[in-house]
């Protein structure tokens, strides 16, 4: 393991979350959606399902896909930003038969606020670490998702979005056409 459990899951959470509103459309569309997304990264808390919420929980996104287009500077300006914010205080604690982690905002804060400093919280631990490198773009020239390496050898190219298979795809039919006689 490379992080802690918390901060891979918020790390994978807070990516998936920029790539709902990627080119192909918003991929929190409606309060359902994000109830699944909530479900989906095993988010805790109050949790609305209310449209203020989610238009909440979707403005979030643009400043977190920032990190991932940012130089080392500015990404420590937006973490601080967001923990300032939020008024973040990280403590120790342990719930839903979880073992201690960080928590830096109440449970009963507003979910588009926990989202924010647990990203916040899970950025500021690849930056200490110097693993900056790890927060990638696809390499799919069809995309514009973003990533997180958590590989050992650092070697994941491709977002969750099956843009690994579509390039395998294409590079075995760009083999099949330049054999052909």
């Amino acid at each position: 393991m490379l992080f802690a459990h918390d901060t891979e899951c918020s790390l994978i959470a807070a990516a998936a979350l920029v790539n709902t509103a990627g080119s192909d459309g918003d991929g929190l569309p409606d309060v359902a959606a994000l109830d699944a997304f909530y479900h989906r990264h095993a988010y805790s808390g109050r949790h609305e399902h209310t449209e203020a919420e989610l238009r909440a929980v979707r403005a979030l996104r643009t400043r977190l896909r920032r990190i991932w287009h940012a130089e080392v500077d500015e990404i420590v300006s937006i973490v601080n930003a967001l923990l300032r914010e939020h008024r973040a205080l990280p403590q120790l604690v342990t719930h839903d038969a979880e073992p201690y982690h960080l928590h830096a905002v109440p449970r009963d804060a507003p979910l588009a606020t926990r989202m924010a400093v647990e990203a916040a919280m899970a950025i500021a631990d690849v930056v200490r670490g110097g693993e900056l490198r790890r927060l990638r773009i696809c390499d799919h020239p069809d995309c514009d998702n973003v990533l997180v390496d958590l590989s050992k050898n650092r070697s994941r190219r491709f977002c969750e979005a099956g843009c690994g298979n579509r390039a395998a795809v294409s590079a075995y039919r760009a083999r099949k056409a330049a054999a052909r006689p």
